[in-house]
């Protein structure tokens, strides 16, 4: 069990002080900035799609907490290339890994590295700081213009 701690430890960390494609994207196709007021938590996230719907291109400027700001590393490596339907079914099974009962496993395989934060359903506080990037995807990619999301 130490390993496991251990390991998410160190992939949490290495996403927080090397965080992936933390750009900002000047003409982005669409934008959403989200906001966690509990932890003060804040990003603004960019995409560029290509012609055949895919995520060309994603990037954020993040801060707050390190768990907000590695699972937006996390977020836009997992969907980066994807094409839009898959990087919503990312979200949904981040979602569902979150809150799923037991017997109802998520499909791990299309999360990437972002399966390392199942843990941090066993702290109901810390789930609004890992799922705000991603509800954030979310926003910006149903709602194809700039919005403001929010955890509360």
């Amino acid at each position: 069990m130490n390993d496991l701690r251990d390991l998410y430890a160190e992939v949490v960390m290495d996403h927080n002080r090397r965080p992936r494609n933390f750009k900002k994207i000047d003409g982005a196709d669409r934008t959403a900035d989200g906001f966690n007021p509990l932890c003060g938590d804040q990003i603004s996230l960019f995409l560029n799609l290509g012609d055949d719907d895919s995520i060309k291109d994603i990037g954020y400027v993040a801060v707050g907490c390190a768990i907000s700001k590695a699972a937006a590393s996390m977020m836009s490596e997992a969907v980066k290339g994807q094409s839009v339907a898959d990087a919503q079914r990312v979200v949904t099974e981040f979602r569902h890994m979150l809150t799923h009962r037991d017997g109802e496993e998520p499909n791990y395989e299309i999360m990437g590295d972002l399966e390392i934060l199942e843990g941090v359903a066993n702290y109901p506080t810390r789930i609004k700081c890992a799922t705000l990037p991603l509800h954030t995807l979310a926003s910006a990619i149903d709602s194809g213009s700039e919005k403001t999301v929010s955890t509360e």
